[in-house]
């Protein structure tokens, strides 16, 4: 069983208790009304869809119900971090050697 730390919680519980809510750090329309349909359309569908290391948003909905982001590489399913929402995409991460 995958196994997904929470950062608020902080500790690591099995995967049924999150749901993903797709990519993070996307720049959402102040006003949703004013934007054109293709700018509704990339907002709303077009994500990068990235090979490897995917920046995502997770909730931990049978815990603290709280939303919180996640680093995750999209080929092993290896959760590499998560961290709070709110904070900025890391630079560095644990065991990249960067």
């Amino acid at each position: 069983m995958l196994l997904i730390r929470c950062p608020y919680c902080e500790e690591e519980r099995p995967e049924l208790e999150f749901r993903n809510a797709g990519e993070a750090h996307i720049a959402r329309p102040t006003d949703i009304a004013s934007i054109s349909d293709e700018d509704f359309e990339k907002f709303f569908f077009i994500r990068t869809n990235t090979k490897g290391i995917v920046y995502e948003r997770w909730r931990h909905v049978h815990g603290c119900a709280r939303f919180f982001n996640a680093v995750r590489d999209s080929v092993s399913d290896k959760f590499v971090m998560t961290y709070k929402a709110g904070e900025p995409k890391p630079t560095k991460l644990p065991g990249a050697g960067k």
